[in-house]
């Protein structure tokens, strides 16, 4: 095979890296990154890093199926703002469940504007837990970052003041819960300190020195941070549910997909998205969470809407993992550029 021959394959092939080393940006829970990217000579294969799942707060792997669905997201985005068309099968393979997904790249097509402007907005993207202002969210943010999740394949319900209240009495069952399971707290400890793997994990700098006032108990991570709590509360806070029709794999996997969506539709519009996955934690609270449902759905994470305080800059963005360490090029190496190419 000639290099004339093969140059287009390394140019999609490098396109494919670069595609998973973005997606690296997506939000997950505790910052575990529990994915892994396998570069194809067509496409990206996505699977689950058990080793990164924690095992004593998601033990059935919700939440780390739906980090993963949001590493999807942040990928599809990548590859439509590059001028890339493409195909996704999601959980293609019933004898390998880890595999949650692959996409193949089915050509050129005309570079996505919207993909481009989320794209921005995945470097800026952070977790701010501080009160938020007085600011009310407008009705028309809420619309456009509801609609946004509605796309993906989930969906996003706009919880009432009474529902607030329930949610926050939820919250504080969910917290005890956590507080008297020795497990749940060992495992905080090691991804909020420096134990965890190198990129991974909540850093202090990002976690309030002190409880802020908020409505809804925030998560107590077992250890203070470092970031300091002004005054202030969440009253003008919005909160909303993300759930769906059913409690399997591909639900958990395409919330994440809406929540990426969400969450990156909130930032360009200069909104505040703190999700709040520890009364998703707990079975029983999870099922207080349905009733708001009448039943007809499925929980996966709680959202806390906001206007960021304008008195404080916003916290440093989380730590990521290297990208040879959670992209794998073996399978197309020899059609990769060399270095400084």
């Amino acid at each position: 095979m000639t290099d004339e021959t093969r140059q287009p394959d390394r140019a999609l092939t490098t396109a494919l890296a670069q595609v998973a080393a973005v997606a690296g940006r997506a939000p997950s829970v505790h910052n575990t990154q529990p994915w892994c990217w396998r570069v194809l000579p067509d496409g990206l294969e996505l699977l689950a890093v058990r080793d990164r799942q924690l095992a004593a707060i998601d033990f059935d792997g919700r939440l780390m199926t739906l980090s993963c669905g949001a590493a999807l997201h942040h990928a599809r985005l990548e590859l439509a703002a590059e001028g890339w068309a493409m195909r996704v099968d999601r959980l293609p393979d019933p004898a390998h469940p880890d595999l949650l997904a692959r996409i193949v790249a089915n050509g050129r097509a005309p570079a996505s504007r919207e993909a481009m402007r989320l794209v921005q907005c995945m470097q800026v993207r952070h977790t701010d837990r501080r009160p938020v202002s007085d600011e009310p969210v407008s009705d028309e943010s809420v619309k456009a970052i509801v609609q946004a999740g509605h796309a993906e394949g989930a969906r996003l319900q706009i919880l009432s003041a009474d529902q607030v209240m329930g949610l926050a009495a939820a919250a504080s069952r969910a917290e005890a819960v956590a507080a008297a399971d020795p497990q749940i707290r060992e495992e905080l400890r090691y991804w909020t300190g420096r134990a965890g793997p190198a990129g991974t994990g909540v850093p202090p700098e990002v976690l309030p020195e002190q409880p802020p006032q908020a409505t809804v108990p925030a998560r107590d991570f077992a250890r203070p941070g470092t970031l300091p709590v002004g005054p202030g509360h969440d009253r003008a806070a919005v909160y909303a549910l993300l759930f769906g029709d059913e409690d399997e794999p591909e639900s958990w996997l395409r919330a994440g997909e809406a929540l990426s969506a969400a969450w990156l539709t909130a930032t360009r519009l200069g909104v505040s998205v703190v999700p709040l996955s520890g009364v998703i934690e707990t079975v029983g609270t999870r099922q207080t969470l349905r009733q708001m449902l009448a039943g007809l759905g499925y929980p996966y994470l709680v959202l806390r809407l906001g206007i960021a305080g304008p008195a404080h800059a916003g916290p440093p963005h989380t730590p990521r993992m290297p990208a040879e360490q959670v992209v794998d090029t073996s399978a197309v190496r020899g059609a990769q550029p060399s270095r400084g190419a």
